[in-house]
């Protein structure tokens, strides 16, 4: 029905119960109302005109009835107050001037009566609504883990649709005054710790978690007791992720990001916007996993200008058209380049002048750089030094390098490359007007080249996951979680800082790939088996945030700490990066373990190992 005949035909029906309610208490208190009949017609007219005004006013007709809510009677409730009191004066004003009115009771219980009879209707038709709203009885039996008002949101849901895949079979909390209790006839059948239980004794298909609270260490717990029974276990996304786009749908699968059960990031939004709005920001590496995020969480600042740098073409096409969609407002530009192409990365910071950059393109990938570390170098470290110089040359504000932890005590080339470039960037902010700092983070789930995208290929061809030893241990963040502290790092940065992030507790790969299986809906060791390989060159058993000389303090933010600058004067790095782009351009073709001296001779902490 259209919004106007909606209207017309609520305002109707509430003028037929306005005329019932006068009628009714003018006989029940004074006799027949054709005895009274002038009163009577001025009691109906003064009350429909006032009522259905009022409702007007306060838009309780723009509500469906079938949806009516405790909202809704608040709307009415007001509206009658409105109208008691025009009522009650004008019915003192007509006795004064005419001599003509009903007993103060007539006129108080039909008042009551229009109340009664306008929130009656509305309770039928809502009542009605949902005793039609039973679900599709075939679908999938389900039980869902959280009584609150997630849980009855997801029950609602579910109930709307007659081909609904699942039917809600029952709930679980664990706050004991709801046990035994039931919730729009759905009955709470125990507590979580009763899932096993409940599940063979309801014969459930299908479990949901609605509870947006949990940890990651609840989830998991849950999802342990759901995987015996081999059913598919479901999530309520939090409402942070639906506010900032990250889900499309109501529910989802349980991913391994939910174990990890972080809080919500807490951003100084104003800091933020105060050095992003308006400012031209150019992203380097916009095509990868951590750039491409950068630019999606920068757009929401609006700043004047987006600039997306990097190598390939296809990854830059994607995320333009994808930020083009969701900010169509937005100046973007895409810029195709090699970072360590001096003239090209000169020429792009001389077009658009930008005012902060976020540094992000690199070579990560462990054990591929150990066999190509003459790649890693070229990019991690003189491509930085390129982008770094060409920011000071053109007067930019902030320049934010992404890093890892890898370059802490390195193991690896791509880890001392990497700090490498930590410590050139302390170097030029010590004459550059421009503010360096860098940003030294764990791994990130679902980046291009991390673990879980290899698990879940792995568990898609049946196995087996291969892990390179029992004890690997890392520490993991999502990759909206790490940009989101990258972003605020770069607000909090006043020149020279390492920041490190609050990455949370370190998890064993192998306790990930177990989680990935069972939320595959498969047994580890039994569906699919996991195999382990042995440590591959670079790597670490456990990773380190900090360095011995560094030791860390706090910053503004309770999940960034700031690793204590070390004398950059000492490391002499133009001298030694000069070195070392001397030997490579001498002979291209240099062994490893020469360019592992060379590296050596820049940061004694890296500890050798010969994989040659």
């Amino acid at each position: 029905m259209k919004s106007r005949n909606r209207i017309v035909v609520s305002s109707l029906m509430d003028t037929f119960i306005i005329l019932l309610a006068v009628i009714s208490s003018v006989m029940f208190l004074v006799g027949h109302p054709m005895d009274y009949f002038f009163e009577s017609i001025y009691l109906f007219v003064i009350y429909s005109s006032t009522f259905i005004g009022a409702f007007l006013y306060f838009n309780v007709y723009r509500n469906f009835w079938r949806f009516v809510s405790h909202h809704e009677f608040y709307l009415i409730f007001q509206a009658a107050v409105i109208s008691f009191i025009i009522c009650f004066g004008s019915q003192l004003a007509l006795s004064l001037l005419t001599g003509y009115s009903l007993p103060f009771l007539v006129f108080l219980l039909s008042w009551v009566f229009i109340v009664f009879g306008v929130s009656f209707i509305r309770i039928c038709f809502r009542v009605h609504y949902s005793m039609k709203q039973t679900g599709n009885k075939s679908g999938k039996r389900t039980l869902i883990v959280g009584a609150g008002n997630a849980g009855r949101l997801v029950l609602n849901e579910l109930r709307k649709s007659s081909t609904s895949p699942l039917y809600p079979i029952a709930f679980v909390d664990d706050a004991p005054d709801k046990h035994h209790a039931e919730i729009y006839g759905i009955p709470v059948a125990g507590s979580i710790d009763e899932i096993h239980h409940i599940i063979k004794k309801l014969k459930i298909e299908v479990v949901i978690i609605a509870i947006p609270s949990a940890s990651g260490q609840e989830i998991s717990s849950i999802v342990s007791m759901c995987k015996n029974h081999k059913i598919d276990v479901k999530i309520l996304p939090k409402i942070n992720d639906i506010i900032n786009g990250r889900v499309t749908t109501t529910l989802r699968e349980v991913k391994v990001e939910d174990l990890l059960g972080r809080e919500p990031i807490e951003l100084d939004l104003e800091l933020i916007a105060s050095y992003l709005k308006g400012k031209t920001v150019l992203v380097s590496g916009a095509g990868g996993s951590i750039g491409s995020e950068l630019c999606r969480q920068i757009a929401q600042f609006h700043p004047e200008q987006l600039v997306l740098l990097g190598h390939g073409e296809n990854s830059i096409y994607l995320i333009e058209r994808e930020l083009r969609s969701k900010f169509p407002s937005q100046n973007i530009y895409p810029a195709i380049g090699n970072i360590q192409d001096r003239k090209r990365i000169q020429s792009v910071f001389n077009d658009y002048k930008p005012h902060v950059v976020f540094h992000a393109a690199a070579h990560k990938h462990v054990p591929l750089m150990e066999y190509n570390p003459t790649e890693a170098i070229k990019n991690n470290v003189f491509g930085t030094r390129i982008m770094a110089e060409c920011a000071h040359e053109s007067g930019a504000e902030k320049f934010v390098l992404v890093s890892t932890d890898k370059a802490v005590n390195p193991t690896s080339i791509m880890g001392v490359t990497k700090r490498i470039a930590e410590l050139y960037i302390q170097h030029i902010n010590s004459y550059s007007p421009t503010n360096y700092a860098a940003v030294r983070f764990g791994n990130v789930l679902g980046s291009r080249g991390s673990v879980i995208p290899l698990f879940k290929q792995q568990i898609l061809n049946g196995g087996p996951l291969t892990i390179t030893h029992p004890d690997m241990t890392r520490y993991f963040m999502t990759i909206p979680e790490a940009v989101q502290l990258v972003i605020q790092a770069g607000g909090l940065s006043v020149g020279g800082e390492t920041f490190v992030l609050d990455m949370g507790e370190p998890v064993k790969i192998s306790d990930l790939a177990k989680n990935l299986i069972t939320l595959s809906g498969l047994v580890p060791d039994k569906d699919i088996k996991i195999q382990y390989t042995g440590m591959r060159p670079g790597e670490k058993l456990y990773e380190e945030l900090l360095s011995a000389e560094e030791g860390n303090s706090s910053s503004k933010h309770e999940l960034i700490f700031i690793a204590q600058q070390v004398d950059i004067h000492a490391y002499n790095m133009p001298e030694r990066i000069k070195k070392l782009e001397d030997c490579l351009n001498n002979d291209f073709n240099q062994g490893k373990s020469v360019i592992k001296s060379l590296l050596k001779e820049i940061i004694p902490s890296y500890q050798l190992t010969d994989h040659e």
